[in-house]
């Protein structure tokens, strides 16, 4: 009998919904208030597939050339990567855009020109349209998508998807600190919904393990 986890705590024990110099994880509460389920992960996998996927947020943003981006329209029947950070991160962002990068260069060509990647900025005040399009080349690949608007329409979105995003303060050293989850959210190609969870452990490994399977709308 498969074994099945409720609510945030046990995808904390996963290893998922981790907690980051970024900022804490808000849970895994579903927009309509009910917890996700997570089926449990054999401790080699760096993958946590829930039984009740997320619903892709009805989010229309800005996109890296000022046009806005509806991102259930734009990204519909693709295999689709979400991610909430900022570019100021100094550490789990860039990096979490550079494993993926690296994951996908070994996809074959076909492949990751279907992938989207898709980061929306927690820190929109200072991440504009012009400042991800500087600096997501850089940090990942030019085919991610970047996505800045108001805070509260990021805030509820990063919300469907049990994403704790919280408005942006200044340290005690007057430095701009941009609290947020650090999961990687993908999306079937199939049915649009996210099955599948990453922490911010995952390695470019095991994102070029699972790609080839999520492209295809496969859980890993």
């Amino acid at each position: 009998m498969r074994n099945k986890i409720v609510t945030a705590a046990a995808l904390a024990v996963a290893a998922v919904l981790s907690l980051s110099a970024c900022g804490p994880d808000g849970g895994s509460d579903n927009a309509d208030g009910s917890v996700a389920e997570v089926s449990a992960q054999p401790g080699d996998k760096a993958a946590t597939v829930l039984d009740r996927p997320f619903e892709k947020p009805d989010l229309v943003l800005t996109d890296t050339t000022g046009k806005p981006y509806d991102l259930r329209e734009r990204t519909k029947g693709k295999p689709t990567l979400i991610y909430f950070g900022y570019t100021h991160c100094p550490d789990v962002c860039p990096l979490t855009m550079s494993n993926i990068a690296v994951a996908m260069k070994q996809l074959p060509e076909a492949d990751r020109d279907r992938l989207q990647v898709v980061f929306v900025t927690t820190d929109p005040e200072r991440d504009t349209a012009a400042e991800l399009a500087k600096w997501l080349p850089a940090a990942g690949d030019p085919s991610f998508v970047g996505l800045t608007g108001d805070f509260p329409t990021i805030q509820a979105g990063a919300r469907q998807l049990g994403i704790g995003v919280e408005p942006s303060t200044k340290d005690k050293n007057g430095k701009v600190v941009s609290m947020h989850g650090t999961q990687v959210v993908a999306f079937s190609p199939k049915t649009d919904r996210g099955y599948v969870l990453y922490g911010e452990d995952t390695t470019p490994e095991d994102f070029a393990k699972d790609l080839p399977k999520l492209v295809e709308g496969e859980n890993p």
